[in-house]
């Protein structure tokens, strides 16, 4: 059963790093396109950034850097110089073809991961 699993959540200081996993099986990263979202203020949940075949779309957040390792089935989120509005439970989906920014129109939709910010 084709699905995708986050990890890396965790504890981190203000102005810290941390870096989150979308691990995917049952298909290949090569022609899908993968985002991460987080909840909103205001809304459900926010779009952050995509990659799909032709690299990386642009991010909403600049401290924020996607990746994808094809071999090892698994798109990374890099998330830098953290500040007090991203702890959220942070989530991936996938959709065949090339990156779009809606949740509801994915293939496949991830559980989350928690990242929280310590004192």
């Amino acid at each position: 059963q084709a699905q995708v699993v986050e990890s890396g959540g965790g504890l981190v200081q203000p102005g810290g790093s941390l870096r989150l996993s979308c691990t995917v099986s049952g298909f290949t990263l090569d022609y899908y396109g993968v985002s991460w979202f987080r909840p909103a203020p205001g809304k459900e949940r926010e779009h952050l950034t995509c990659i799909d075949e032709r690299g990386y779309a642009d991010p909403m957040k600049v401290r924020f850097i996607i990746s994808r390792d094809i071999a090892k089935n698994t798109v990374y989120l890099q998330m830098n110089n953290l500040n007090p509005e991203d702890p959220a439970k942070h989530a991936c989906a996938a959709v065949a073809g090339l990156c779009t920014t809606a949740w509801n129109g994915k293939d496949y939709r991830g559980k989350g991961t928690l990242v929280t910010a310590s004192s």
